[in-house]
C-alpha cells in the first residue's frame, strides 16, 4: 500500500515527517494522513515524492514491484559509485 511506501521510504531516507512535508510543499499532518492510510497524496505529491525519492509513481502507487532507481541530478560520479555498487553485489550473488 502506499502508505508503507511512503513511511519506508521516508524512514531509509533518514527524513521526519516534517523535513518530507517541507520539501514537496505539504504540511507535517498531510504525511501523517498519508502514513496513516487515512487520505491519499494526489498526483502532485505522488510525482513530487517520486521525484525526491528517486524512484517510479508506478512503484510507489504499488503498480511495480521493483524499485526503480533514477539517476537523474546525480554526478557522474555517484553514478559510476552505484554503478560500481550494483556490480559488485551482482556478481556477488551469482557466485558460487
Amino acid at each position: 500500500m502506499i502508505c508503507d511506501k511512503i513511511r519506508t521510504l521516508r524512514d531509509t531516507c533518514g527524513l521526519s515527517q516534517s523535513a518530507l512535508a517541507k520539501k514537496i510543499g505539504v504540511t507535517r499532518s498531510a504525511v501523517n494522513a498519508w502514513e496513516m492510510g487515512l487520505s491519499i497524496p494526489t498526483a502532485q505529491y505522488i510525482v513530487a515524492m517520486a521525484q525526491l525519492f528517486h524512484i517510479s509513481t508506478d512503484y510507489l502507487l504499488g503498480l511495480q514491484n521493483s524499485q526503480a532507481i533514477y539517476l537523474d541530478g546525480l554526478t557522474e560520479q555517484e553514478k559510476q559509485l552505484l554503478y560500481a555498487m550494483y556490480g559488485y553485489f551482482t556478481e556477488r550473488d551469482t557466485a558460487p
